[in-house]
């Protein structure tokens, strides 16, 4: 099984984090380093680009995880991300029948994404880790529809 993360460089204190999470995730279901590839975006605005273009390679993976932190902030920022960000990834996703792991987190404040992205990361503390489960999992039930 192939894995592919996609994760936002911004706020990569909380990304990268998420990013530990996932891939710990995946070794701990059985999947080596070279099964696990990573892809790295400026800002969650980018992930579905490159989900898209990750979706329509002859060689594609067997699922994705996304990993981003929008945080609210004093402008509408916010809101010009999170929403076109999320609709996009669930329209790629269902559009290219790929298993997707979501892991962008959507916070009010600092303190919300520190909470979903804690070290170590299990899937209780870590939305990461979390993700690249729930992706490994409906890859094994598509693929078995």
């Amino acid at each position: 099984m192939k894995v592919s993360i996609i994760y936002s460089r911004f706020n990569s204190e909380i990304t990268l984090r998420l990013l530990e999470g996932a891939v710990k995730a995946l070794k701990d279901k059985g999947l080596e380093e070279k099964d696990i590839e990573v892809i790295d975006v400026p800002g969650a605005y980018e992930i579905p680009l490159v989900m898209e273009a990750l979706c329509g390679k002859i060689n594609r993976p067997e699922a994705i995880v996304v990993l981003g932190c929008i945080i609210k902030g004093d402008t509408a920022h916010f809101e010009y991300v999170s929403g076109p960000v999320s609709d996009s990834i669930i329209r790629i996703s269902y559009e290219n029948m790929m298993p997707c792991g979501f892991g962008v987190l959507t916070t009010y404040d600092d303190e919300q994404a520190e909470l979903r992205s804690q070290l170590p990361p299990t899937p209780e503390n870590n939305k990461g880790y979390e993700a690249a489960l729930v992706a490994m999992e409906m890859s094994d039930k598509i693929n078995k529809i």
